[in-house]
């Protein structure tokens, strides 16, 4: 006697192993296999439910597919139940026996129970084939403009899938969709808008002939904005959610660049906008979808700033599901009114110290489109807080990024290195060579700024700093504006030989040994008509007699120079290798330098010293322009 599924789930419940599992499975499959030969079986509805609960666990039931075909060509509406069932459960649109259960899903979608027929709209809306969408779409017309709303909606999802599979087929819906929308059910009216945005999907030229139902659209949504108490359709004291939030989302589509129809929207949004309660999730659904819509459609200013505030309340909502949102729809729109926005400043600023991070990246990201020069100041002092609070793996970007904002909007220079001094303190561990030689190219350009910039880093020195950065910037500005190792130099003169003093200078020389020195640095940083060229020497630790070079070009000017080509030139004692340049354009100001590196290997390497001839041509203001020099002044060693 077969067992009902109750007791097979009880039975499988009570398994205390897997193996104990498999078995009670195996034998209550031998069971239905037994039962299905049977010619005449009434409770095959019952096994083929237990088959469903099996799929369920994971075990194979393909053997039982044919009996749900079975069950579908009966009479009885329980068995079409589980028939459909397992048909959507067991197949799907691959398998060729689908095409075994076209004729009955006709029949069925002719069916005058409507729950026979809603089961038929279910199966082709999930499982069909193109095939079977193609040859049942005139049935599933004929149920969409019906009489029964509960057969209509079936139909209509029924019709996304058919437009899915066969998008040559959107054209004999358009009409349809009119109508769908003069219904006064929901349901009809929900599937009808989901259907309307799919055909949108798979056709955009259809918004043109759609946008006629803008009037009938708006029209039902101020019916729901202005209706008084509806039970039926009540979700925290809102007139059915859902719908106003289909609407909102086919309006958005509808007006986006499309002014006329835009227009015809401005009423309506105004009073969603102030008319829906926010104290609800319903509402707060409904308040985000129109601020959606505002944005994306052409509308007046006044609307924008209005959708803007919306999403300002939603900053201080103790939700941080909504907040998150808020944060992530303002930076989206911040490029369209930045000055909305710009009045819920502070309330982004003290989502950076929210506990949820999430929040607090959101919230960084749009203070970073915020920055401007008019508030820089401002704001960087508010991330400057944030990065003393942050976690460690986010130090780094941030450090960068505030570094960045900076360099862009900084009008004050001394504000500007000083601001970079103190974020490289915060954050001990960030190496950048672009703000290094960003620090470097705006004190280099501005006289009036190396005195002050140059002592504020040889602080950070006498602070034993260990920041990489700092300690590239300050050694390279004291190197360039205070002499030291030309200084020590002239002090081993005036302290006699084994003399603490000394053997003390003589030990902080050793370190320059294999480096540049000041001299060099300066008499090869050429400079003629705004272009600056350093070159970085360094040895080969293991082969003496190769000498590796970077070049490093900077634009003073206020013009960029394009078609850069540097050439270096070496005696035939010499081998030259060079890699090709970071960029071909010099950028004007201190936004970015370019690099080139070569390699000089002296086969006389004591004996001879490095002399390079070099010729530099660009194209800077409309004209074109050749330097050529020599190089020959590298320190004793090279």
């Amino acid at each position: 006697m077969s067992i009902r599924l109750r007791e097979l789930i009880r039975n499988v419940r009570a398994c205390k192993t897997q193996a104990d599992e498999r078995a009670c499975i195996h034998k209550e499959c031998a069971s239905i296999r037994t039962a299905f030969k049977e010619e005449s079986n009434e409770l095959r509805h019952r096994n083929v439910a237990k088959l469903l609960f099996i799929h369920m666990l994971g075990y194979p039931t393909h053997w039982g597919q044919m009996e749900c075909l079975k069950l579908i060509a009966g009479n009885k509406f329980l068995e079409k139940r589980i028939g459909y069932l397992g048909l959507m459960i067991l197949l799907d649109e691959r398998q060729e026996v689908l095409m075994l259960v076209e004729n009955s899903l006709k029949n069925d979608l002719q069916a005058q129970n409507q729950y026979i027929a809603g089961l038929a709209c279910c199966s082709i809306g999930n499982i069909s084939s193109a095939e079977i969408c193609r040859d049942l779409s005139p049935e599933v017309e004929k149920l969409m403009v019906g009489s029964n709303p509960f057969v209509a909606k079936k139909a209509a999802l029924c019709s996304i899938r058919i437009l899915r599979k066969c998008p040559e087929l959107v054209d004999t819906y358009v009409d349809r969709v009119g109508t769908l929308l003069g219904s006064r059910n929901h349901a009809v009216l929900l599937t009808s808008l989901k259907l309307m945005r799919e055909m949108c999907i798979i056709e955009p030229g259809m918004v043109d002939q759609l946008r006629r139902h803008t009037a009938t659209l708006i029209a039902a949504l101020k019916n729901l904005v202005l209706s008084g108490y509806a039970p039926e359709h009540d979700v925290h004291g809102i007139v059915d959610p859902f719908l106003q939030v289909e609407i909102l989302r086919m309006l958005r589509i509808l007006g986006t660049r499309h002014a006329e129809t835009s227009d015809q929207m401005n009423d309506i949004l105004a009073q969603v906008a102030t008319n829906t309660e926010s104290a609800k999730n319903a509402g707060n659904a409904i308040l985000y979808e129109c601020v959606l819509t505002i944005m994306a459609i052409e509308v007046e200013s006044g609307l924008r700033v209005l959708a803007i505030n919306i999403l300002g309340r939603f900053l201080i909502n103790r939700d941080n599901n909504i907040r998150y949102v808020a944060l992530n729809t303002l930076h989206k729109v911040v490029g369209q009114d930045a000055q909305a926005v710009q009045r819920h400043r502070n309330t982004i600023v003290d989502c950076l110290k929210d506990n949820d991070s999430s929040i607090r990246q959101r919230a960084l990201e749009l203070v970073y489109a915020l920055v401007n020069e008019a508030n820089v100041k401002v704001l960087v002092k508010e991330l400057l807080s944030y990065l003393m609070a942050c976690d460690v793996e986010f130090k780094d970007e941030l450090t960068q990024r505030i570094c960045h904002v900076v360099e862009k909007y900084a009008t004050d220079k001394e504000w500007h290195v000083d601001t970079i001094i103190q974020t490289l303190l915060v954050s001990t561990s960030f190496t950048s060579e672009e703000t290094v030689c960003s620090l470097i190219a705006l004190i280099t350009s501005n006289p009036d700024l190396q005195a002050y910039a140059t002592h504020k880093l040889c602080a950070t020195l006498a602070a034993r700093t260990t920041q990489p950065v700092l300690l590239q910037l300050a050694v390279w500005c004291v190197g360039e504006y205070e002499y030291t190792i030309n200084a020590l130099m002239k002090l081993t003169s005036r302290f006699p030989a084994g003399t603490p003093a000394h053997a003390m200078i003589h030990k902080q020389l050793a370190h320059y040994s294999t480096s540049m020195s000041l001299e060099l640095q300066q008499r090869s940083a050429w400079s003629k008509d705004g272009l600056q060229i350093m070159f970085m020497a360094t040895k080969d630790p293991s082969n003496p007699s190769v000498t590796r070079v970077e070049a490093t070009f900077n634009n003073s000017t206020g013009g960029d120079m394009e078609g850069l080509n540097f050439q270096v030139a070496v005696p035939k004692y010499m081998q030259l290798q060079m890699k090709p340049p970071s960029s071909t354009a010099v950028t004007a100001g201190s936004s970015g330098s370019v690099k080139q590196l070569f390699q000089l290997a002296n086969s006389m390497h004591g004996q001879k010293p490095i002399v390079l001839r070099v010729k530099i041509d660009y194209n800077t203001m409309g004209r074109a322009v050749s330097e050529t020099g020599q190089v020959d002044n590298f320190p004793p060693g090279f």
